[in-house]
């Protein structure tokens, strides 16, 4: 039952707080004894904790992230929490990216970004018939001349009433359409620092609770005054997640779970609070700051000759190629 901080890439640190134990049970032999067998990972149960002390008799476990950001730019700052307990207990404080959750809100990207994901997947089946498509008005309903009426070809003309539609719509039609890398990039980067600015942001070490009961996670929201509606976002697979939390959130019907591939602006603007685990906000960080800084072949070529010196000087890549990844 050992907490132990574990390096990551980039000058991150990460704290795992899951206990290393081995589970054992005693099975009888034919001459009577007993011997010690290990049992099956999916047989093993971790131990329930009733007081924090006990689990983590050292807090905080973490003070201090290590950050590679501008130096003029001051470091937001965000509690980690933890699901394990009701009370809102702090395991640490850990500093993040300035230019990820302390950035100028673009809400002209943001609004992009919803538009761009509400049509992308929009199809319309409206469709018109054309005058050629209409039942009937295949003769000519008076002769050209002599009768001194206007000169009609179809009772199906678009002219006609109960005719056909000129230009009307053909479906089924797609709306679908992509926008920049790094315009999506801009628009995650604008949400997490409204919901940071906002105080709905929260960071928790996993997304692990004691037991399947949904009372338990709605009354972890109510400890910490979190809004009706939440989205919980991690980095591992939906398959990995644990059992006793997706069962619960199933049973709670403002609250969501999403992992980092399919995190997007718009699911995150319909839930009022975000909760993040470390690893997945470490992903988050990562992945945004490399799609916001990488530099393509045409501005490598025009890129300046001064700050290519200065970067290698610094030790960082003299094409400025992962400025702060």
């Amino acid at each position: 039952m050992l907490s132990r901080f574990t390096g990551l890439c980039r000058g991150c640190v990460r704290v795992t707080l899951r206990p290393s134990f081995q589970a054992v049970r005693l099975s009888s032999t034919d001459d009577g004894g007993s011997k010690v067998v290990m049992m099956p990972e999916e047989f093993q149960q971790q131990p329930t904790y009733t007081d924090p002390n006990e689990k983590w008799p050292n807090l905080p476990l973490i003070t201090d992230r290590d950050v590679l950001s501008p130096p003029h730019l001051p470091k937001p700052q965000a509690w980690l929490e933890t699901l394990s307990f009701k009370e809102n207990i702090k395991l640490g404080l850990i500093d993040l990216h300035p230019d990820i959750y302390a950035t100028v809100p673009r809400l002209d990207i943001i609004h992009e970004n919803v538009v761009w994901q509400r049509n992308y997947k929009r199809i319309s089946n409206a469709k018109t018939k054309t005058r050629a498509e209409m039942r009937g008005g295949g003769r000519k309903p008076w002769p050209q001349k002599g009768l001194g009426k206007a000169r009609h070809g179809s009772i199906r003309s678009p002219i006609w009433k109960g005719g056909g539609r000129a230009h009307g719509p053909r479906g089924p039609k797609s709306y679908w359409y992509v926008i920049p890398e790094k315009v999506r990039a801009l628009g995650l980067s604008s949400l997490l620092s409204v919901k940071m600015a906002q105080d709905d942001l929260h960071i928790v070490d996993s997304l692990e609770i004691p037991n399947t009961d949904p009372k338990f996670l709605e009354d972890v929201g109510k400890e910490r005054h979190w809004a009706e509606s939440v989205l919980f976002v991690d980095r591992l697979p939906l398959e990995e997640i644990s059992e006793n939390f997706m069962e619960a959130c199933s049973r709670v019907k403002t609250y969501n779970v999403l992992t980092t591939e399919g995190f997007n602006v718009f699911t995150a603007l319909k839930h009022k609070t975000l909760v993040l685990t470390l690893d997945a906000a470490d992903f988050l960080e990562h992945r945004i700051l490399y799609l916001l800084n990488r530099y393509d072949q045409k501005k490598r070529k025009n890129f300046d000759v001064n700050q290519r010196i200065i970067y290698g000087q610094m030790g960082l890549d003299p094409l400025g190629r992962d400025r702060y990844t």
